[in-house]
């Protein structure tokens, strides 16, 4: 994904300004593609200059009034066409994991308390997905575009249950309360020693 495709999604949903874009982006596009106030601003020029949105017209814009921004037809047909495009999935590149991998063979004093904060900032993301959950998914909410937008929180949910549970066996582990072995480790490739 990219962010003007993340734009063009949050215009499509309902035309804003950029400050209400970036307000929105805070509450929903933004917990799975983050972006600054700064990069949603120069990307909506970017995207005006192609043609792909447009400011409202204003019946009179007094200075200092906001601009607010609609998707053209060129620019509902670059998000379809690009939802259509395959990619593949994008590997893995984690600063924890990899300081795992270090402490493998430097040591590991202080991991077991930065896996303890990670946990505790996943368990606070993981609370604040469910409770978007319950407050804008109940069960009688059937639309497709509904039906879509919850399937993309589910998958935040699952990431952070994921998460959740592998932080918590990892401290486990770590403190010496979990199995040593190799399953899913050399086994499975992720040792080079030897």
């Amino acid at each position: 994904m990219s962010l003007p495709h993340a734009i063009l999604t949050a215009l499509l949903e309902k035309p804003s300004s950029g400050l209400e874009l970036t307000r929105r982006f805070d509450r929903s596009i933004g917990y799975f593609w983050p972006s600054t106030h700064q990069q949603i601003y120069r990307e909506l020029g970017k995207l005006e200059q192609a043609g792909h949105i447009r400011v409202l017209p204003s019946a009179q814009r007094a200075r200092g009034q906001k601009k607010e921004y609609e998707v053209l037809a060129a620019g509902r047909e670059e998000l379809a066409g690009w939802v259509s495009l395959a990619e593949d999935p994008r590997p893995v590149r984690d600063p924890l994991l990899l300081r795992m991998r270090a402490a493998a063979v430097v040591g590991a004093p202080g991991l077991a308390g930065e896996l303890r904060r990670h946990l505790v900032l996943h368990q606070g993301q993981l609370a604040e997905y469910l409770e978007i959950e319950r407050r804008d998914f109940p069960p009688e909410r059937t639309a497709d575009e509904d039906r879509l937008r919850h399937l993309v929180l589910r998958g935040g949910i699952d990431l952070e249950t994921f998460w959740t549970g592998w932080l918590t066996r990892a401290i486990d582990d770590l403190e010496g309360s979990g199995r040593s072995g190799t399953e899913g480790g050399a086994g499975a490739g992720f040792s080079d020693a030897g």
